[in-house]
């Protein structure tokens, strides 16, 4: 009786410890399902915050999301602002196209430069004129800025060193070096250059603000302003104010450096090469030497009718 007591004690605990065999198996297999369950959403939770940026050596490297933090850039000094408006934009080469058969006269090229570089009203540097290039022809409009000569006479004839010509193309001027002696204004063979005679129409607003030669601001009496192919738009990658504000498509602006120019209306990307050969393009005053980086398609199959009134004001338009 007492042997088959103990049989029986002997048989529960082998069946304890069996179930408790299985249960400890099944707890170890729930535990480590669930343990990998937690490293796939881990993984998955981080796969989605995982971003692909492009460095500044042009190389693709991959990110954490949650460790972007946006930083606000700390204000550049005036010797920096100077040192990078001298510098430019390494391995650039930009170029304006103007195409004179859609140009309306709308101005908001004007207008959007205007605004852009604090101008008084009677100061322009974009002046849409109304040509005619013989008595036979027809009438149409041109807009006409600085050429940004890669032979400038205006630097040759600066004295100290304020009108200067980058290697990306734009020809810039320090007005915090100008003495105001007009020379540059004398020299330049478009008229594209004007005197600031009186104080700047934002004198309040801009007064304590670095002078930033990219933007020319603040404006100083006594000092030359002129076009600067908004080089601190184009530094960020972005197209030029008159170019982005142009309602009819008359602008083009690029790289000749990439043979690509992107129109400011309508966004489309073209070869610079096959737009100038396919249109005839041509340059104001090539025969001076000055190698201008601005190039005309000549106002063929113009888009709209030109106003009749202009036909008898002849005194009014601009001959080449």
């Amino acid at each position: 009786m007492e042997k088959k007591k103990k049989n029986n004690d002997e048989n529960s605990r082998r069946e304890f410890l069996k179930k408790l065999g299985i249960v400890g198996s099944g707890a170890m297999a729930a535990g480590t399902a669930l343990l990998a369950g937690h490293r796939f959403e881990a993984q998955k939770d981080r796969s989605k915050s995982r971003i692909m940026l492009l460095a500044h050596d042009r190389k693709l490297m991959e990110v954490d999301e949650d460790a972007l933090h946006e930083v606000t850039p700390k204000p550049l000094s005036e010797a920096e602002l100077q040192k990078r408006g001298r510098e430019g934009n390494s391995g650039k080469r930009f170029v304006f196209v103007v195409d004179l058969a859609k140009c309306r006269n709308a101005r908001k090229c004007m207008d959007a430069c205007q605004a852009a570089h604090h101008l008084r009203p009677e100061q322009h540097h974009i002046n849409v004129l109304q040509m005619k290039d013989s008595p036979q022809t027809a009438h149409y409009f041109m807009p006409k800025m600085c050429q940004h000569c890669d032979n400038p006479p205006c630097v040759s004839v600066c004295p100290v060193d304020a009108t200067f010509k980058r290697a990306d193309g734009p020809v810039l001027i320090d007005n915090e070096r100008c003495i105001g002696c007009r020379f540059c204004i004398a020299a330049c063979p478009y008229s594209a250059r004007s005197f600031n005679w009186k104080e700047p129409l934002y004198e309040q607003e801009d007064k304590g603000k670095e002078y930033d030669v990219e933007l020319n601001i603040p404006q100083k009496k006594g000092t030359i302003t002129k076009c600067l192919m908004s080089a601190d738009l184009i530094r960020e990658g972005e197209l030029p104010y008159c170019v982005s504000a142009c309602p009819n498509g008359v602008y083009y602006f690029g790289d000749e450096v990439e043979d690509a120019v992107t129109n400011g209306t309508t966004k489309e990307t073209v070869r610079l090469s096959e737009l100038l050969e396919k249109n005839g393009a041509y340059q104001l005053l090539p025969e001076l030497g000055t190698k201008p980086r601005v190039y005309y398609l000549p106002p063929k199959n113009r888009l709209f009718p030109f106003p009749d009134e202009l036909k008898d004001n002849d005194h009014h338009l601009h001959h080449i």
